[in-house]
């Protein structure tokens, strides 16, 4: 897969090695030229371009990326390059991050947004699972299919201890993805029992969240 990130600083760089690791081509565009260290991220292609400008982009080759992530510290910036991308160059999927809270309501599907990602509302999701086990935490929202990236760190006290993740009647739209366990990823198999401190992450509607934390919740059973 081929993948365009706009934005070569800390954040740009550390997407561009997770992908390149797991076997993706990377192009690093970034219109600054104390930004552009090809020595950082070796493997990477890298590009001194803005990613605003249409020249730009097409000299980038967005046109045959599968996936572009604007990852600057500048949500303007991150905005123009989505839909640029998006309506200019017909890429399949476009990542945003936001940087200020106050602008996730313009990371939308109209200004070309697939995903968006807020690093602040991420960090906040963070600190509150840090004290809340047994409450859902909402980690970010996909856009396109109105629903979001949840998780849950499963209680000691929980009824679905020790039950098979196949067993576990979820609600409806909604789908287990990933239970995170002693620094290991699991595939949520159908045979796969849920364990006491279990980071469980799911791809849920907002509609059913509280019933996934009813669900799960050792305090409204029994």
């Amino acid at each position: 897969m081929r993948v365009a990130i706009a934005g070569a600083g800390a954040v740009g760089r550390s997407i561009a090695r997770e992908l390149i690791e797991n076997g993706h081509e990377v192009l690093l565009v970034d219109k600054e030229p104390d930004s552009i260290r090809p020595e950082r991220v070796p493997n990477a292609e890298w590009l001194l371009a803005d990613s605003c400008e249409l020249s730009s982009l097409e000299e980038a080759r967005f046109e045959h990326c599968d996936v572009v992530i604007a990852a600057t510290g500048d949500d303007k910036v991150n905005l123009v390059t989505s839909l640029l991308a998006k309506t200019e160059f017909g890429v399949p999927r476009t990542v945003a991050r936001i940087n200020h809270p106050n602008n996730e309501w313009l990371f939308t599907e109209a200004w070309g947004v697939d995903v968006s990602v807020s690093t602040p509302r991420i960090m906040s999701a963070l600190v509150e699972e840090a004290v809340s086990v047994g409450d859902l935490v909402r980690l970010f929202t996909f856009r396109k299919g109105n629903a979001n990236l949840v998780e849950m760190v499963l209680p000691a006290d929980s009824p679905h201890v020790g039950i098979p993740a196949g067993q576990v009647k979820w609600p409806a739209n909604c789908a287990l993805v990933t239970i995170l366990r002693d620094g290991q990823v699991y595939a949520p198999d159908a045979d796969q029992p849920l364990e006491s401190g279990d980071e469980l992450l799911f791809v849920a509607g907002a509609e059913v969240e509280a019933e996934l934390e009813h669900l799960l919740s050792p305090r409204t059973h029994g």
